[in-house]
């Protein structure tokens, strides 16, 4: 078998951990997901912009308006998670501030996310009564 390791790669015992190609694709694929959500989001924005409230809940109340802003919404936290976590390990040399941030990150994101979807679950069901 041909090793392509360098001779000092293979003296240090170093390489690739084998996780940053999945964090990779997994940052294509999010952003390439958000970039119609996004325009399409933007378009609902500017709708609802033009109501009131009771425009607003019925607009979210329609299966497909409801669907793609949860959509819109869960794949935007993965991306700013997954984004967030990058930037901290790339430039947090500190272990212990590394984990702290990384674990702040992930509860953060995953907190926000669950609210705001939520939110939008309790508008499309019906939850919200008269107005504002």
């Amino acid at each position: 078998m041909v090793s392509y390791r360098t001779p000092l790669g293979r003296a240090r015992g170093l390489g690739s951990a084998k996780d940053g190609v999945g964090h990779w694709i997994g940052q294509r694929v999010s952003a390439v997901a958000l970039a119609p959500l996004v325009l399409w989001m933007v378009y609902g924005v500017i709708r609802l912009a033009a109501g009131d409230y009771g425009f607003a809940v019925h607009w979210v109340q329609d299966p497909l308006n409801a669907t793609l802003t949860v959509l819109t919404l869960a794949i935007a936290f993965f991306h700013m998670r997954t984004g967030m976590q990058v930037v901290i390990e790339d430039y947090v040399d500190e272990a212990l501030g590394k984990s702290v941030l990384l674990i702040l990150n992930l509860f953060v994101c995953g907190l926000a996310g669950a609210l705001a979807i939520f939110s939008i679950l309790k508008v499309a069901f019906g939850g919200v009564v008269g107005g504002a």
